[in-house]
């Protein structure tokens, strides 16, 4: 599956957030978008998502029109961004179970959340997580479900030195699978990973 945008504009207030934005991400391809805090990359997740219309151009997730109503495209496309929320009064185990419920996910919740270093905290309520190990849940439930294209906007956050580790090698494990993976982050590691920079901002 991949990504596709063509012409891409976005017109907030007064004036153009960005234009003439071109986007290809083939299946197993990863694009970073860098930039600026409000140089409009989590913008343009949003428009990926169909959270938000542009203002000109168009956009194909998955092989559909971006709409995050719709039942196919969110089995087809999973999301981190920044708004997103746990559920405080279940574990990271109960978490997963219920990705597992709802989308029919074959692996084994206990090796994702020990690949996450989240094991010894697998049955504690996500209420008493650090924020940094929030985070991990956070991706975790990102991953751990079935999906061809992945969107994260500034998944680093939070994590400490080891969590960034493994958050590079989770990205590289989604490329290997074949999934295209498009992120917003400020973390050098991660656009070094990337097949593709794109840096918004820039007039």
């Amino acid at each position: 599956m991949t990504v596709k945008a063509a012409g891409l504009g976005m017109h907030v207030g007064e004036q153009w957030l960005f234009r003439e934005l071109d986007l290809d991400v083939a299946a197993g391809e990863c694009l970073v978008l860098a930039g600026d805090n409000g140089s409009g990359k989590s913008t343009v997740l949003h428009l990926l998502y169909g959270l938000r219309a542009p203002t000109e151009g168009t956009i194909e997730v998955a092989g559909r029109e971006p709409d995050e109503r719709a039942v196919a495209f969110r089995r087809a496309v999973s999301v981190l961004l920044d708004d997103s929320e746990l559920f405080v009064e279940l574990s990271p185990r109960q978490h997963l179970e219920l990705l597992a419920g709802s989308f029919g996910s074959p692996d084994d919740p206990d090796d994702w959340l020990a690949a996450a270093g989240l094991a010894e905290r697998a049955d504690v309520h996500a209420y008493h997580l650090s924020a940094g190990q929030r985070r991990r849940l956070l991706l975790l439930g990102a991953v751990a479900r079935p999906h061809d294209v992945l969107l994260l906007d500034e998944p680093e956050r939070a994590l400490d030195v080891r969590g960034k580790e493994w958050l590079t090698d989770l990205v590289d494990r989604e490329r290997a699978q074949g999934r295209t993976v498009v992120m917003a982050t400020h973390h050098p590691p991660l656009s070094e990973v990337a097949d593709q920079v794109v840096r918004l901002g820039r007039r």
